[in-house]
Order: structure tokens, then sequence, then C-alpha cells
């Protein structure tokens, strides 16, 4: 049996994944605000880094694989996976900024964030398990690499944009 994949343009190919990275937040959000709803945020929250530390080495590992990526391919390597990460995808605007051994992650509009704010709910404390997010893929891509988070809320600090991450290689 042939896939439809077969049969889609290179168009409509790239509209797919951007669907699909969509789905996964929409589903993310769906689970999260079901505990939120039955159980309270303090248990939204422990579920939901509970399942980053897993989900989280499960993408960096597929997208390592799939772009041919060594053991340690520093920050270029992690440009080329943030680049292609569902997060990336997914949010209307993402800014990856290089400056010598020290890498800038923005989400400049979070689509998570967006969603809360036009239901009339709550932001999400999302700084918790945006550092487990965000330094757990980055350790997988390569383990010499080191996560801060700059700005990301409750914590912030950068009001030009939702979240904002330092990826730093130590040799």
């Amino acid at each position: 049996m042939e896939k439809v994949f077969d049969k889609l343009t290179t168009d409509e190919l790239r509209d797919l994944v951007e669907i699909y990275a969509r789905n996964i937040y929409a589903l993310d959000g769906f689970w999260f605000q079901s505990v939120e709803t039955d159980r309270g945020m303090d248990e939204a929250m422990h579920h939901d880094r509970e399942v980053w530390k897993r989900f989280t080495r499960t993408e960096a590992l597929r997208i390592r694989k799939f772009l041919g990526l060594g053991e340690k391919p520093g920050l270029d390597g992690l440009v080329k996976a943030l680049s292609i990460r569902f997060s990336a995808l997914a949010n209307p605007s993402v800014d990856i900024l290089r400056d010598g051994n020290t890498l800038i992650y923005k989400v400049n509009e979070c689509r998570v964030q967006s969603a809360r704010k036009s239901k009339g709910m709550p932001y999400h404390p999302c700084s918790s398990v945006g550092i487990i997010e965000h330094a757990g893929f980055a350790s997988v891509i390569d383990e010499r690499i080191t996560t801060e988070m700059v700005s990301c809320y409750p914590e912030v600090s950068d009001r030009s944009c939702a979240c904002c991450w330092r990826f730093t290689l130590k040799d």
C-alpha cells in the first residue's frame, strides 16, 4: 500500500510537519489541563516535569540520529537540533543566536502561554519544566553543554520574549 506521504508535495509535507508540531503542544496542554482541573496545579506540574524528563530525552535522541550528529557535535549540532524540535516548529516566533561558545534560544511568542491567556487561564508556571526540557535536550545532543534559564515564567527577567535559555559549551 502506498503511503499518503509519497503523494504530498514538499510544501504540503512542511505544512504537515508544522501541524504535527502544534498537535504535540495541543496534546500536552489537554492532558495537563485535565490533571490541573482534577488535582490542582501542584500535581499537574509534578506530572509535567516527569513527562518532560522522558519525552525530552526521546526527542533529542531521535533528532540526533535523524541529523546524523556524532556524540559531541557541540553548539553547531545543538543549533541544528533546536531548529527542528517540535517547539521551534510549533511556536510562532523563535530565535537562535550564536556568540562564540554560547547559544541563546528565545521563544518570542509561546503557543502554550497564548492559549492559556486566550482562555482566561493563568500563565503556566513553566520555569521548572523548562529547565528540565532544555537542559535535558541539550545534554543528550552533547553532554558538554550546560543550560541556564535567562527568563521563563514566573521568573521573568526579559519581557521581550516568552522565555529565553542560554547554552554554553564546556570543554
